[in-house]
Order: C-alpha cells, then sequence, then structure tokens
C-alpha cells in the first residue's frame, strides 16, 4: 500500500473535519440519543481492552448514553479497523486506536482501507513506554554500556519480544537503527513467554512495556536500563530515557479514539472535549500512571499530526528491519 505524504494526509483530514452541514450541528447537539460502540482490535483483558473500557465508562457517565466495548481481535487489529471503516459516519461506531495501526499502514500491502485517509482522529488518550530489560547477571548497567557491548558483539545477543512488529519488537529495531547495533530477533507469543525466558537467561535482551516491566525491577529479578519514552517514568524516576543517550530516539504503545472519516465536526468535537476531561481528572490521571503511561491530551487535530508521525516513523524502522506480515 502506498503511504500518502505527511502533508498530504493532513491537508485531508483538516479538510474533512470541516465539512460543513446544519444537519451536523443538529445531531451534536442531541448526540449521543443510543448506544455507542468503541471497537476494539484485540481480546479481551490486554491493554487495548482496559484503556478502552475505561474511557467508555467515563463516556457513559457523562454522556448518559452506553458506550459498550467491541472486541473484534484479529490480523493484527485490521478486523476491528475495517469494521470501523465500513460502519456509517454517525458518531456511534468508535475505534480504539493504537500504535499497531501506525505500524500496520506499511507492514500490509493488500489492506481494504488505508488507516490514515479512512480513520479520523478524536482524540489521544495515554502513551505507555516501554524498558530496556536485562538479567541481572548481565555487566552492563547504562545504555552507553550497552550499545558499546552490541558492537562488539554484533548478531550475537538475542532479543526477544511479544511479538513480530509489536511496539516491544519495533523499539529494538528503532534503537538498532538508530545506533548501528545489530541483535538477533527472537519473538514468542506475547510478552509472558518473552519475560519468562529472560528471567531464565535464554535471551539476552527484551523491551518489555512499563506496566509489566516495574515489579521486575523494583523486586532485582531483572535489571532495566532506561525508558524509551521522551520523558522519565514517574514509576520509574530514576531511570534514563533511551533518548539521553541517542537523541530523538522515542518508542511508546499509544492509545486514542477514532471514528470513520466521515464523522460530523461537531460530534468529533463532543467527544473529544469529553476525552480531555477525562485526562484531566484526578481519579483517571492515578489510574494512567498505575498503568505506566503518560496522558495524550489535545485536539483532534493535534492527534491527526500525532498519528501521521507515527506513521511515517514506523514506515521507516518497519523498512529497516525488512519485515512481513
Amino acid at each position: 500500500m502506498k503511504l500518502p505524504h505527511r502533508r498530504q494526509f493532513l491537508h485531508l483530514a483538516a479538510g474533512a473535519a470541516a465539512v460543513p452541514a446544519v444537519s451536523h450541528v443538529a445531531w451534536a447537539q442531541t448526540y449521543p440519543t443510543r448506544p455507542v460502540r468503541i471497537i476494539v482490535g484485540f481480546a479481551a483483558g490486554g491493554g487495548n481492552d482496559i484503556i478502552a473500557r475505561l474511557i467508555a465508562q467515563w463516556l457513559t457517565e457523562r454522556l448518559g448514553q452506553s458506550f459498550v466495548v467491541d472486541n473484534r481481535p484479529g490480523g493484527g487489529s485490521n478486523i476491528g479497523t475495517e469494521a470501523v471503516v465500513n460502519a456509517p459516519p454517525d458518531g456511534y461506531t468508535l475505534l480504539l486506536v493504537s500504535a499497531a495501526n501506525a505500524i500496520n499502514a506499511s507492514m500490509f500491502d493488500k489492506l481494504n482501507f488505508n488507516f490514515i485517509h479512512d480513520i479520523g482522529a478524536v482524540g489521544g488518550l495515554i502513551s505507555v513506554p516501554s524498558v530496556i530489560l536485562l538479567h541481572p547477571s548481565s555487566q552492563v548497567r547504562t545504555v552507553p554500556e550497552f550499545i558499546a557491548y552490541a558492537k562488539q558483539n554484533a548478531g550475537k545477543l538475542s532479543m526477544a519480544s511479544g511479538g513480530t512488529a509489536t511496539t516491544t519488537h519495533l523499539a529494538g529495531e528503532l534503537l538498532k537503527m538508530m545506533a548501528g547495533i545489530d541483535m538477533i530477533h527472537v519473538p514468542y507469543r506475547g510478552t509472558g513467554p518473552a519475560i519468562t525466558d529472560l528471567l531464565g537467561g535464554q535471551v539476552q535482551v527484551m523491551f518489555g512495556s512499563a506496566p509489566s516491566s516495574v515489579q521486575y525491577i523494583k523486586t532485582g529479578q531483572l535489571r532495566g536500563l532506561a525508558v524509551t519514552s521522551s520523558k522519565r517514568l514517574e514509576t520509574l524516576p530514576d531511570m534514563p530515557t533511551v533518548g539521553e543517550t541517542v537523541p530523538g530516539y522515542e518508542a511508546s504503545q499509544w492509545y486514542g479514539i477514532g471514528a470513520p472519516k466521515a464523522t460530523p465536526a461537531p460530534i468529533v468535537d463532543v467527544l473529544n472535549t469529553e476525552i480531555n476531561a477525562f485526562l484531566a481528572d484526578p481519579k483517571m490521571k492515578a489510574k494512567l500512571v498505575d498503568l505506566g503511561g503518560t496522558e495524550l491530551p489535545g485536539s483532534a487535530a493535534e492527534f491527526t499530526k500525532m498519528i501521521a508521525d507515527e506513521t511515517e516513523k514506523w514506515s521507516r524502522v518497519v523498512k529497516f528491519a525488512n519485515l512481513k506480515p
């Protein structure tokens, strides 16, 4: 699939959001009048599902109609995304957007939709970084030491991940690309088995999601070198970022809400206002911190720009790593 130029995408998104119609304003004044579905492209119980249920509960309480999470797993979230693309653009079918959508845009050549053309951004929710994890027996204790060690042992380090083209995998590929190092990727069917083998010393390094890594770091079962976010985490305040050693490096799983592209702008505005209220609420912010994440407040236009930037970044990494579905 040919990706559109980033500037073209932003122009198209802005144009779609500005389509005027009196009936659209009337819809927004009464929206919602019936239950709303939030489609999640992954099975229940994972990070995507947890975030979706938090915002669904908030919107239900604030807008007076049920917002129901509808899990549509399969195809790395492509099945759920296609269902939203084909839904009426009336605000009653939403998508839990994640970094997987930005990655899939360049991973898959023959999708029945074009994510950044067919899904409109509504608002960002949360960004969850990874942590570079090593077995505690390793002599490496800093990112500069790790990069030097990887260069001295090119092609010998085994890097575990929860699966090919997951954010934990591509976080490692991004470091390989930016730091000029080589590691052997060892994909697992989920982060649980990957961490088990890292604990057992069968693999040497893993980019583990922050929520699943903190306990192992604090108990000394694994050593955390750095977080992959642009800023340090509240839950790991003494741990540096990878970007402090490799300027410009940032790799996180992120979540937000999207809708079919032609969804009326007044309805998008209603949802965006409530999403930002959710992110500003002290109780909700505390829950997001517990998940190891940082809130992503802002307008629909700002989330549109973020999606464009992320799609462009991951397309370079997918090409560098020569990844295929």
